[in-house]
């Protein structure tokens, strides 16, 4: 007991003290844990490798938490990126790092096995920085997630490949004819299995049918149970049963030989479409950071400096080299494609390491004579540092991206969603409009063409996406078609009023907010066909004339009243002296305009006036400003 509560001492210590440093350091808080791990990792020994069989649940929860955004009909229409991107990912890397090894001495099956396990990244790594950084809905964001889901995919046919690659291959085939089923939890923890000792037909038969148990009882059951826990009115039992789903499915797809991230990902996106989804994110996030930072941690523990210091050379040109060679065929299928800019660069050095997988097959093909020991040793080493340089290639990603032209090079975001609202620009103003509606249950989607501030709002868990909105094929995207309300927010004036025109063609029955940032612009816009115009200035300048009414003397009542007044004859001022303005003739030259808006200014004032002699009377003030009603 005294052992495990220093361990985890030891762990939380760490941690607390590493990952905020690591992150005002703009280091990111994964090479936080790596660092944290590599400072303990003396002292924990070979308790690291124990304690990684229990973080890697934390990419378990991970993967599920991602199934949990993603409906099955998004997931179809990745199939293309699953199979041509991602495919493309394993099977070149595979090849080439073949070659290397091949070169290096190593027989072909050897070489084969090594190529398949760096061919796989680390989806704990790269998913969680790219979550931080709010880089996930970007077109290079997008594209990662597709290839890591392929790998993971991947894991289940490799697993059945490599005791075929064994140079003292052990037997399959048992003397009654059954097929012995090996996984990765034979790596010496001998786990329970229901397909261990079938037939290859049993086998398939019961992988099968765990796949549609889950299918079925996230489509079936877990609305009931859901329901029943909600009569319950505990807190505490929304986790317990979110986490029961997880631990539940994880432990099946084990019986089966099949990855448990693999089928939490699925019950995730079975889940996806179901009301409790908000209620399982927010319930298992917690235990997912924990877990993550715990295996990020061991990762860091478990390298071996002694091999390391022995020679450096050889295994930092093996890292190196395999970092290089991945990261030249993602850059290559990044340009076949149509990878660009930005996005490009995102997707090569993210996913150049290898992958947490790797521990997993490393040591499932050490245990079936695939790999000897002491090249599993070498193996797992550069498998740890590759993880550990990757917080350092996203740095270089950020400072190649800064010397880029985002507008030239950046492409626009694939828009997998539809709002009720349509906000295109999220400045100052679209954040505010944004936050508003969001706040009162209504859905939006935020389109603007800066990335920077796209990925500022990202930070801050607002989703958004970048993308020019007066291109018809994005505006189309966002679901102009079904949208109730269109908001204008865009900084440049043209832009603003060629977006109104064109979303009024488009709908005619669309209602249209737009901002303006002077009258002339509203004339514009009204022109245009905007319904709702707001002026940018107008507002908070009103909200100050009534701070200097009330310092002069007025009561809160009447500086409000003739503030509301003021508002209401003003709007009624621009829709008339809008009938009067000409675009092709300049204010100062038009004389029916600047008659009118002399017009309006006296009225104006007498209304004023006759509104601030009502608003006394109804308050029974006396008169705050001397003379007042006598100038009336």
């Amino acid at each position: 007991m005294e052992q495990t509560l220093l361990f985890a001492t030891l762990l939380l210590g760490a941690a607390v003290i590493a990952v905020p440093l690591a992150a005002r350091l703009g280091l990111g808080s994964v090479l936080g844990y790596l660092l944290a791990g590599v400072a303990i990792g003396p002292i924990i020994g070979a308790e690291a490798a124990e304690l990684q069989h229990v973080a890697e649940f934390g990419v378990v929860m991970m993967l599920f938490l991602i199934g949990l955004e993603l409906e099955p009909a998004a997931l179809w229409g990745m199939r293309h990126k699953l199979i041509g991107l991602g495919g493309l990912q394993i099977g070149g890397t595979t090849v080439l790092l073949m070659g290397l090894f091949l070169a290096l001495g190593q027989p072909w099956p050897t070489a084969l096995a090594i190529g398949l396990i760096f061919a796989l990244s680390s989806t704990a790594i790269v998913l969680q920085t790219l979550s931080e950084k709010g880089l996930m809905q970007t077109t290079g964001g997008r594209n990662i997630f597709s290839v890591l889901l392929t790998q993971d995919i991947a894991v289940i046919p490799m697993l059945a490949l490599l005791p075929l690659l064994a140079v003292r291959a052990p037997a399959t085939v048992q003397p009654d004819g059954s097929v012995a089923i090996a996984t990765a939890a034979d790596d010496g923890h001998h786990a329970l299995s229901l397909v261990e000792g079938l037939p290859g037909w049993g086998v398939t038969l019961v992988t099968i049918a765990a796949v549609a148990a889950v299918i079925l009882v996230g489509i079936y059951l877990t609305r009931p149970v859901f329901r029943y826990i909600h009569q319950a009115r505990l807190r505490e039992m929304y986790t317990a049963f979110a986490l029961l789903i997880v631990v539940s499915i994880a432990a099946l797809m084990g019986l089966v030989g099949l990855s448990a991230a693999l089928g939490t990902f699925l019950a995730g996106v079975v889940l996806a479409n179901s009301e409790f989804r908000h209620e399982l994110e927010s319930d298992l996030e917690p235990f997912k950071g924990l877990l993550l930072g715990l295996f990020f941690i061991t990762v860091g523990a478990g390298i071996d400096f002694d091999i390391l210091m022995g020679e450096p050379a050889r295994i930092l040109g093996l890292t190196a080299a395999v970092i290089f060679i991945k990261g030249a065929v993602l850059y290559a299928l990044a340009v076949v494609f149509g990878i660009a800019g930005r996005a490009r660069w995102l997707f090569t050095l993210a996913l150049a390491q290898a992958g947490e997988f790797g521990f997993v097959l490393i040591a499932f093909s050490t245990q079936q004579s695939v790999l000897p020991d002491a090249l599993a040793a070498d193996l797992l080493l550069v498998v740890a540092l590759s993880m550990l340089v990757t917080p350092l290639l996203f740095i270089l990603y950020e400072k190649l991206s800064h010397r880029m032209d985002v507008s030239a090079d950046q492409p626009a975001d694939d828009i997998d969603e539809q709002g009720t609202v349509i906000v295109a620009g999220i400045g100052r103003f679209g954040q505010v409009v944004n936050r508003l509606v969001q706040s009162s249950g209504f859905s939006t989607i935020v389109l603007d063409s800066n990335l920077e501030t796209v990925q500022l709002m990202r930070t801050f868990g607002f989703k958004g996406y970048f993308g020019d909105p007066t291109r018809p094929d994005i505006l189309h995207a966002a679901g102009l078609a079904d949208a109730k309300v269109l908001v204008v927010a865009l900084d440049g004036k043209k832009e603003a009023v060629t977006l109104v025109k064109y979303a009024r063609a488009q709908r005619p029955d669309l209602h249209i907010v737009a901002r303006a940032r002077d009258r002339v612009h509203v004339y514009e816009l009204y022109a245009a066909g905007a319904n709702d115009i707001v002026r940018e200035m107008f507002d908070s300048s009103l909200r100050a004339g009534r701070y200097v009414l009330e310092n002069l003397g007025l009561s809160e009542f009447e500086a409000s009243e003739a503030e509301m007044a003021f508002y209401h004859y003003d709007r009624h001022t621009l829709r008339d002296l809008a009938e009067v303005w000409d675009p092709n003739v300049p204010i100062s030259k038009n004389q029916a305009y600047i008659d009118r808006a002399k017009a309006a200014n006296r009225d104006l004032e007498s209304a004023l006036t006759e509104k601030l002699d009502e608003a006394e009377r109804a308050s029974g003030a006396a008169t705050p400003l001397g003379g007042r009603t006598s100038q009336k």
